[in-house]
């Protein structure tokens, strides 16, 4: 069965830093900032956003509603995870003033999913996407689901395709590293919806 290939990101919220430089790829200057995402909850998702010097003068100091796809990269730099997760930004506007943050995926697990219980006996499901880009490459991206959604993606496979609507959140978490405890911000997809599973998932 043939992978689909599908990674689409659309996100409304206003940016709470400046646009600062990345690096530069084939020629084009690429700038990173956060995007502050609220949730129903009130407590906002702190997103980063990837984008071409070409955009930066949509970025203001107001709502934005942004469009492109969730990339990862390998972090360097020897500070953090090693997998570096962010919004790479196809196209900005102005915000509508809607709540959105929403993601479509499609691609295949590349990790045995890892299926546990919350202390208050909650299901909870973590796999591994792996959604194939242009030239051979893929982007790796970790996924969650809960409760009946966590029993359904816990029969996969490696190798099995995945299909899902979802969300894009930030959790922060303490680090105990040999100079000490640091805070770190981790990226995954929380998914709302499968839209597709693999004949594993029934059986």
């Amino acid at each position: 069965m043939t992978t689909q290939i599908r990674n689409e990101v659309l996100l409304e919220g206003i940016p709470s830093s400046q646009p600062e430089w990345s690096h530069e790829n084939h020629g084009t200057q690429f700038y990173r900032f956060f995007l502050q995402v609220p949730r129903l909850s009130g407590t906002p998702d702190t997103l980063p956003v990837l984008l071409p010097e070409a955009l930066l003068p949509q970025v203001q100091n107001q709502a934005l509603r942004v469009q492109g796809q969730l990339r990862s990269f390998n972090n360097r730099s020897g500070v953090g995870s090693r997998l570096v997760l962010t919004v790479y930004a196809q196209t900005l506007t102005p915000g509508t003033g809607e709540l959105c943050n929403h993601i479509a995926l499609s691609g295949s697990l590349c990790k045995a999913p890892i299926f546990r219980r919350t202390p208050l006996g909650r299901s909870i499901c973590d796999v591994m996407l792996a959604v194939p880009r242009r030239y051979g490459r893929a982007d790796y991206l970790p996924v969650i689901a809960w409760g009946q959604l966590a029993a359904q993606v816990s029969r996969l496979r490696v190798g099995d395709p995945l299909s899902l609507e979802g969300r894009i959140q930030s959790r922060i978490y303490q680090k105990v590293t040999d100079t000490g405890t640091q805070e770190r911000t981790a990226y995954e997809v929380s998914i709302m919806r499968l839209a597709a599973c693999s004949d594993a998932a029934g059986a």
